[in-house]
Parts: structure tokens; C-alpha cells; sequence
């Protein structure tokens, strides 16, 4: 089924799962004992204009971003944004499941500090694979904020209840960032291996003939090629190596470039070609700025 419901506010998402209308008009807390059976959604997209961080405890069946779908475990916290297409296709929900959902438009949070830096929490561009994997005490906490943040809503809104609720969404968020440096952490012997993958990947790409027929790889065509998001991938090299997606290619293609300026007699604007770039005055400002010196400065000092 290629349907697409569009979702464009909190209150249309209670009213589509079968709940009370919300508290309050840009967030709402959802707990999994509460949700309907989602069989009833199998086949179904969605596009929300909301953000949603949602822990999957209690549930099994799967989700999806776009045309990935995800067999997702007890534990995991999923993140989505305004725009991105999902999918859920739970089979059962446990009496006593103890996830919950947590969504609020992006109004909610647009004229306060954290509406200038939700941008940084690259996790909400991760794809559903990418899902962060919380420990029992990791679970707790976040559910204790969710809480206080229902707790929140619970009580008569007043002047103090929209900055309340805010600072305790950037707190989530601020907790999920540190738990994503921890999962990096502990997973570093994977990492070390897709860090190795993606340095192949760049050898085979520039050996190859695709620099001359595509151009420089897009840091989005290196995750699609490695199966990762974009944010996943630049995230975990930097965590790794303490260099981006864009920081590792632009390294290898001046390397790739030195290796020609003095192993070879192809002009300058031959080799621009051969590496990916269209004009040679991109490349030689490229190389500049990683040497300090023009590529034909380089080639007559070595």
C-alpha cells in the first residue's frame, strides 16, 4: 500500500491512535499500555510535522523509516523529525509494557533556546537501525523526565509550564546525546571496522572510474553505499578519529593528489578531473587550504 497520512499536529496524532485529546496543544506524552494494536496500521506511511522520541519497551514488531524497516528490541529509543516518512507495523503490546512516546511540534520549542540548537542533535537524522540501546538505568531516568514532563501537563498550564516542559525536552535530549557517546564507546571495536570499511570504500571509489563519471562522493552517497545515515556516519568517524565524513575525503583526495603531482606527469586540471572535481580551480583551493601551498608549488618543491 503506498498510502501516506500526513500528520500535522500533536492533537491529530492522539485523535489517529484512539486518545484523548492532548493537554496541551504542542506536546503530548503517549504510553505504549494505552496504544491501540498497530496491526491495524501495517501498510501505512506517515509523515508527521512533529518531533517524537519514542521508547520501544513492551512492543515487538517493527518500524520503519522510508523503505527500511527495523525488527526493533526492548530498549531502544527511536528519534524522528518533521518530514521523515515512518512505519509501524508493532504486532502485540504487552498488558504491562512500559514504553512510552514523547511528541511536540516543532512551535513548541521555536522561540526558546533549544529552537536554535535541536538542529545539533544529529540522532534525529539517524536511520531506525541507528537506534540508541539504553541500559535499565538509562531507561529510568528518561522515563522519570517523560513523567515530570506529564506531571507538567497534568497540572493548570500557567506561565511557567512551557519553559518547564522545554528545559526538560532539552535535558532528554542532552541525556541521549551522552548515551549515544556511550554506545560509540563500547561498540569501538565495530566502529574501528566500519572506520576501516569506509577507508576501502574511498580506495575503490578513487580507483575506480566514478570520479571522472560522478564527481566527489557526497558524505550521503558514502552512508548510502556503507548502509548508514549521513549523521551516523560523520558521527561515528568523529568519534573515532576525530575527522567527518567531508574532513576524510578531502584528506584522501589530497593525498591521492600529492601521489599524482609527483608520481606523474598529468597537469594539473587532469588530475582536478580525475579525482572529482569539474572545475581545477576548486581543486587547487582545495589543496591550498589542506597544504598551504598551490599544487603546482607543491610539485616544484618536492
Amino acid at each position: 500500500m503506498n498510502e501516506i497520512i500526513h500528520i500535522r499536529s500533536v492533537t491529530e496524532a492522539n485523535k489517529l491512535l484512539g486518545l484523548p485529546s492532548p493537554k496541551h496543544p504542542l506536546v503530548s506524552v503517549m504510553w505504549a499500555k494505552d496504544m491501540p494494536d498497530f496491526t491495524q496500521f501495517k501498510g501505512i506511511r506517515y509523515n508527521t510535522d512533529l518531533f517524537a522520541v519514542s521508547l520501544k519497551e513492551g512492543m515487538e514488531g517493527k518500524m520503519g523509516y522510508g523503505r527500511n524497516s527495523y525488527d526493533f528490541e526492548d530498549g531502544t529509543l527511536i528519534f524522528s523529525k518533521p518530514d521523515q516518512v515512518l512505519s509501524i507495523e508493532e504486532k502485540t503490546i504487552a498488558d504491562d509494557a512500559k514504553g512510552w512516546a514523547l511528541l511536540f511540534h516543532p512551535d513548541l520549542v521555536r522561540k526558546s533556546a533549544l529552537g536554535k540548537t535541536i538542529g545539533n542533535y544529529s540522532f534525529f537524522d539517524y536511520e531506525v537501525h541507528e537506534a540508541l540501546h539504553l541500559s535499565e538505568e538509562e531507561k529510568k531516568i528518561l522515563t522519570d523526565l517523560v513523567l515530570k514532563i506529564e506531571m507538567e501537563l497534568d497540572q493548570n498550564i500557567d506561565k511557567h509550564s512551557q519553559k518547564l516542559i522545554i528545559s526538560t525536552i532539552e535535558l532528554i535530549l542532552d541525556y541521549c546525546h551522552r548515551y549515544y557517546d556511550r554506545q560509540f564507546y563500547v561498540r569501538t571495536n565495530l566502529h574501528q571496522d566500519h572506520v576501516s570499511e569506509f577507508e576501502g570504500f574511498l580506495k575503490d571509489y578513487f580507483d575506480s572510474e566514478k570520479p571522472s563519471n560522478l564527481g566527489l562522493p557526497t558524505v550521503r552517497y558514502c552512508g548510502e553505499q556503507l548502509s548508514m545515515s549521513p549523521n551516523y556516519l560523520s558521527d561515528l568517524l568523529k568519534k573515532e578519529t576525530g575527522k567527518s565524513t567531508k574532513d576524510h575525503i578531502y584528506a584522501f583526495v589530497v593525498n591521492r593528489a600529492k601521489d599524482k603531482l609527483l608520481g606523474t606527469t598529468e597537469s594539473v586540471g587532469e588530475i582536478a578531473y580525475g579525482l572529482g572535481f569539474e572545475y581545477s580551480q576548486h581543486f587547487s583551493k582545495l589543496f591550498k587550504k589542506q597544504t598551504g601551498m598551490s599544487p603546482a608549488k607543491y610539485r616544484s618543491q618536492n
